[in-house]
């Protein structure tokens, strides 16, 4: 870990951000999270690997032999010595993260579905994962040992964020449902209404949305639930980004968070900034955007387009760089400006 903390800025010009780094793997990228020491992004890809990039120099290391399925999720140890990737083979693989030829450190046949999210608790204590079997399990991270198996979901589990406070988890599912877990005890503490994120298409015959991203920023003030909605058409890629705005005490809705002449966009991740704008990265039909919202507004103040689908993403913990896994097989940086005045 760094033993000098980032200086932050506390502003941003979102029209001035720019892409200025890509690094291509072999396979398409499903998954991207920087380590927290700021050295590398690790991508998943829909082969069975993970690839880490040095941020320095772009330098790639392939992670072999872990799984059978793609990499969906990532997730780190507080001090970012050990990577934790989750696939489609409902499989948890430890992994050091930093070494030259990496190997798995400890396998844990964890869910019997897909491993959609992680999350890593900000004590680092623990570890946190959710599944398509509906069920969402907290683990001793040191150790790999399960510590709670929460059930209670209706659908797959597509994403999961720790409370700052360290005391609760949120989890959100395909039906638009929006959990909060009471950690010390593993009992439900409550649930937040997200259906607007779910859509049933009965000529198609499809669930189809979902809560696909939580947010909270540091001081706990709102919670962010981010997918899509509008879908007419969800096989055909027909449908609009949208992300839900709580208020963080009283957990009523604030507002909708829209966009406009997005017709085939999922919002895959989002994240708040030091400056209180909402980061989302957006993919689909219509390509790959990062989108940025003031929370007092309710539709985006600028959008940046990208080469590419993008399926993820991640904020530095500098705060100004942003990685993104791409469909083309890239992983790019796009860097943040801080505003001068």
């Amino acid at each position: 870990m760094n033993s000098l903390a980032p200086t932050i800025p506390k502003g941003f010009d979102p029209k001035q951000a720019h892409v200025v780094a890509q690094w291509k793997a072999d396979h398409p990228l499903v998954s991207c999270r920087f380590d927290p020491a700021g050295r590398y992004v690790f991508c998943g890809v829909e082969g069975s690997t993970v690839e880490r990039f040095n941020l320095a120099d772009g330098k790639r290391v392939s992670f072999p032999g872990g799984h059978e399925s793609w990499v969906f999720a990532l997730a780190f140890s507080k001090d970012g010595s050990t990577m934790i990737s989750g696939g489609g083979d409902g499989r948890l693989v430890a992994w050091e993260a930093n070494a030259d030829r990496p190997k798995p450190l400890r396998t844990t046949e964890a869910h019997s579905g897909w491993i959609r999210a992680l999350g890593t608790s900000p004590d680092g204590k623990l570890l946190a994962s959710g599944a398509n079997d509906r069920l969402v399990k907290i683990w001793d991270l040191a150790t790999g040992k399960q510590v709670h198996a929460l059930a209670g979901h209706k659908g797959h589990v597509y994403s999961l964020e720790f409370h700052p406070d360290g005391k609760t988890l949120l989890s959100g599912d395909l039906q638009g449902e929006l959990a909060i877990w009471d950690l010390a005890s593993g009992k439900r503490a409550g649930t937040l209404d997200a259906r607007p994120l779910h859509t049933y298409e009965g000529g198609q015959q499809v669930d189809f949305g979902g809560v696909r991203s939580i947010a909270i920023p540091p001081d706990g003030r709102f919670i962010a639930a981010g997918g899509l909605y509008k879908a007419s058409n969800p096989l055909g890629a027909v449908h609009e980004p949208l992300v839900l705005l709580y208020d963080g005490k009283t957990q009523k809705k604030v507002r909708d968070l829209l966009t406009d002449n997005i017709t085939g966009g999922v919002i895959w991740r989002i994240r708040f900034l030091a400056d209180g704008t909402l980061l989302g990265g957006c993919g689909g039909s219509n390509g790959g955007l990062l989108l940025f919202w003031k929370t007092d507004a309710n539709k985006d103040q600028h959008r940046l387009a990208l080469p590419n689908i993008l399926r993820d993403l991640d904020l530095h913990p500098d705060g100004l760089r942003v990685a993104s896994a791409h469909h083309d097989r890239h992983v790019r940086i796009t860097r943040l400006a801080a505003k001068t005045a």
